[in-house]
This record gives C-alpha cells, structure tokens and sequence, in this order.
C-alpha cells in the first residue's frame, strides 16, 4: 500500500502467494481403497509372478507330455488329412461352417476373427467405468467371458468331429519299410520286456504310449541304447528293463542294427 504522504512507495507481500513452489505430488493411494493402486511395483509385480506360474506351468506340461510325431511332411501327398496344432483348432473349427468357408472363406480367416480380437484389444476403450468389479464392468466382463467361451466350443468341437484315427491310420499305410526279425534273440529280449507294451510289436509306436524305434540304430549307438533302457529318456522312466546285462546288451546290440532301407 502506497503511504501518500512520503514520496517513496512501499509495497507489502500479498499472504496469498506461497513463497515457496510446492511440487504437484498427487494423493497417496492409499486415500482411495479399492479403486487404484500404483503400477510399480504392485500392479506389474502382481503380473510378472501370475506369468512366470503360467509359463513353468506350461513347461513341465511339455515336459511330463511331449507331442506326439507322425511321419515326415510330404507335400506331393494329397491323402494326408492336415490338422493344425491345439491351440488354432478353434480357427479351424470357423472354417467348417457354411458361411465361413468355400467362398465366405475370407470372413472366416480374416473377418471374424480380427472381429473377435480387435474387441478384445479395444474393451478397454469401450468400457471406461472406474469400477473394478467384473459384475459393475458388463461390456469388457462380457466380451471376455463370449471369448473365452467362444474358444472353448470351438475347441472341443474341432476335437470332437476329427477323425484322428485317420492320421493313424495313414501313418500306419506310410510306415518306412523296416526288416524287423521277430525270431532273433533280440526280438524275443524286447518282447518280454515291457518295451512291447510301450513301443508296439512292429516297433512303429502306433495304437501305444511309446515313439517309433524300428530305426533306432540311426540315432542310437549301442552304448547309448543300453543307457536309456536302464536310465530312461524323456517320458520314458528309470528302471523300465529288468533283464541281465547279457540281456540288455543282446537287446541294444539288436536296435541298433536297425535302419530305414533306402
């Protein structure tokens, strides 16, 4: 405020103005229980560890069950009926619907599922609730549970109307023709052991829970088969051969002369 009657003006500080900036810290989030939480390290922390369970998880499944092989691809074969792997079966199921395939086939590989995919990427622009209860959030709960449910049928379905037996069946056809001497010491080892009950009769693994060996010897040496019958390999446990050491060299020294004939 000026003083009029001094020639001099002098000024008083408004009370109003901070002397000091106070930084621009938002609340704590604890103030809002139930509605936020911070994304480091709690939200991203949570998602990590909920990952890396899927991911072990998904390991030891490939581990304790590994994926059965059929004969090598041969693409100037038209008699082989192709099936995509697990995980795709619900695509493949789409394109056996009427409006789906033969000239829709477009709206079953391109349109509908980049439908069903782009609602998912964009349900969280569709539904900007602030609530966190799925019961509270109807379009992205709903969304998830139709994909979910969507991929699930599908699955099943595709599962359900192949005709698996027909890839066996074509395997079996297409087998390698290998000379299995079923009256050669060896044979007789390997029949009354349990490699039988695992590998097949005609070593060629079909109809049982074993892989083919009727060419063993193109991958094995005899030191390396007699390793595995008494250590296991893969799915195969320890301890499966319960024979003499003359046995198990009578055995190994067998599969290991087996070969594909060219």
């Amino acid at each position: 405020m000026a003083n009029h009657n001094n020639k001099d003006v002098k000024y008083v500080g408004d009370s109003r103005v901070p002397d000091r900036r106070v930084p621009n810290i938002p609340k704590d989030y604890s103030e809002f229980p139930g509605k936020t939480e911070a994304f480091w390290p709690n939200f991203l922390l949570r998602e990590w560890m909920v990952g890396a369970v899927v991911l072990v998880a998904f390991l030891v499944l490939t581990v304790a069950h590994e994926p059965p092989l059929e004969i090598m691809a041969d693409p100037t074969d038209t008699g082989y009926y192709p099936v995509p792997d697990w995980y795709f079966l619900f695509l493949f199921q789409l394109l056996k619907y009427s409006y789906l395939s033969g000239p829709y086939t477009v709206l079953g590989t391109v349109v509908v599922p980049g439908l069903a995919f782009g609602a998912l990427m964009l349900a969280p622009w569709l539904d900007r609730g602030p609530e966190r209860r799925p019961t509270r959030r109807p379009v992205a709960t709903g969304l998830m549970l139709l994909a979910i449910f969507s991929i699930f049928y599908l699955t099943y379905a595709a599962a359900e109307d192949h005709d698996w037996s027909q890839n066996e069946q074509y395997a079996a056809k297409n087998q390698p023709e290998v000379e299995i001497d079923t009256q050669s010491d060896g044979y007789q080892v390997y029949a009354s052991q349990s490699c039988i009950d695992c590998h097949g009769e005609q070593l060629d693994g079909l109809g049982v829970s074993g892989p083919a060996i009727y060419n063993a010897g193109e991958d094995y040496t005899v030191e390396e088969i007699q390793d595995i019958a008494l250590n296991g390999i893969g799915t195969m446990p320890a301890g499966m051969f319960e024979g003499s050491d003359e046995e198990l060299e009578l055995l190994a020294e067998w599969l290991a002369s087996l070969a594909e004939e060219e």
